[in-house]
């Protein structure tokens, strides 16, 4: 007898973890836009636009700027596999998870991996990759701009200078970053960088936006050897993306690409510099309220990623008790710790549309409840109010 399935039905949630954030109603609207052919001529008009309005989140007039098909592990991968062959040398900075990823990637591309690492929660020192890069002499220098495992904000532009002065290519991980804070490739001469569309551009998962100077994509068409992955191949890709005549890769998702389309004009809508204002009005307030109830953010301030911030959890409180009541209690979801941090730190997400006053006072407002019952000592109302300060001198 063939089994029968209800409808598909998931429970609503504040989505307030390392990502994805929640979606903006106008993206989930688009992508119910009817289905076109991978080689319509209003669907290569509409990638066209996709494209030129992620040159300007991204800060760049890069020709070679597309979504990948994937998350922002494909970016990640696409990234590197492009312009890495056996035996190049590359530096790369680890100060948390995804920087380790990095060099995993690295080496599975045939690379040799020079690290310069720094403890989980602090920002890598700029003259650390200075002696890196002047023993090394890397083709590439990779960077996690924020880091998600730990919420570091890393400082680029000294890094950039170095990289710069030595020829290498600079390379850098934005997938918490892009829409939350400035990337500003060209200024910062990042001749690589990649993200994701679930966090904070305010859109659902499943799409890698990638962006390569002129120098990065010169070094993909002179390669000795095919890139490894047909798939990701960007010299395969930049046919379908670009020119007069598109040649057929893969059959993208029509649907994810409305949904980036979208949230690219929301972004924009708003205005890239009030978008990064709200996101840092939105984490000082969080941290205050954190702060005042006994929860002490991990990162040194200045250093801090607005669109994530990481706390302390108190000695005697269950971590996965705690995560699971604001889901169960208040539909709330926020990250636990990786790495060394696991059931020592929450992480917190403000991004893209997650981003809220209202999202900060409930979160604030619920750990207090279940923190209290838990028997951690603290002031009630103190985080709410707290935080409502740095609102009214906002």
């Amino acid at each position: 007898m063939t089994q029968s399935y209800d409808e598909l039905k998931a429970s609503p949630r504040v989505l307030l973890g390392p990502g994805p954030s929640d979606a903006n109603p106008r993206v989930l609207k688009a992508m119910t836009t009817p289905m076109l052919g991978y080689l319509d001529g209003e669907f290569i008009q509409i990638l066209d636009e996709t494209v030129n309005l992620l040159r300007q989140v991204f800060g760049t007039g890069n020709k070679l700027t597309l979504p990948v098909s994937g998350t922002g592990t494909a970016g990640m991968e696409a990234a590197l596999c492009n312009v890495i062959e056996p035996g190049d040398s590359v530096v790369v900075g680890i100060n948390g998870y995804f920087g380790g990823r990095i060099a995993d990637i690295v080496q599975r591309c045939g690379g040799a991996v020079t690290a310069v690492e720094a403890p989980w929660g602090s920002a890598i020192p700029a003259e650390d990759v200075a002696d890196a890069v002047k023993s090394a002499n890397p083709k590439l220098v990779a960077i996690i701009h924020a880091e998600t495992s730990t919420g570091v904000l890393q400082p680029l532009d000294d890094i950039s200078k170095i990289v710069k002065d030595s020829g290498a290519l600079f390379l850098t991980d934005c997938v918490t970053s892009l829409g939350g804070q400035p990337v500003d490739l060209d200024r910062r001469g990042i001749d690589i960088a990649y993200s994701g569309t679930q966090k904070c551009l305010g859109g659902p998962p499943g799409l890698a936006p990638i962006s390569f100077s002129d120098r990065a994509v010169e070094a993909i068409h002179n390669r000795a050897s095919k890139v490894q992955s047909f798939y990701l191949d960007m010299t395969l890709l930049e046919a379908y993306w670009s020119g007069e005549v598109r040649n057929y890769h893969h059959t993208v998702s029509m649907s994810m690409i409305y949904a980036l389309h979208e949230s690219l004009r929301v972004v924009l809508e708003e205005g890239l510099q009030d978008r990064y204002k709200r996101h840092e009005r939105n984490a000082a307030a969080l941290i205050a309220g954190a702060t005042a109830i006994g929860l002490k953010p991990i990162v040194q301030e200045g250093y801090r990623a607005p669109m994530l911030t990481t706390i302390n959890i108190p000695d005697g409180i269950d971590d996965v008790d705690i995560r699971n009541r604001l889901i169960e209690d208040f539909g709330i979801e926020i990250g636990g710790g990786l790495g060394i941090f696991k059931g020592k730190a929450w992480r917190i997400g403000l991004m893209g549309e997650s981003s809220t006053q209202r999202n900060v006072l409930l979160v604030l407002s619920a750990l207090e409840k279940l923190l209290a019952e838990a028997g951690h000592d603290l002031e009630a109302g103190a985080g709410a109010r707290a935080a409502s300060e740095v609102y009214a001198q906002a």
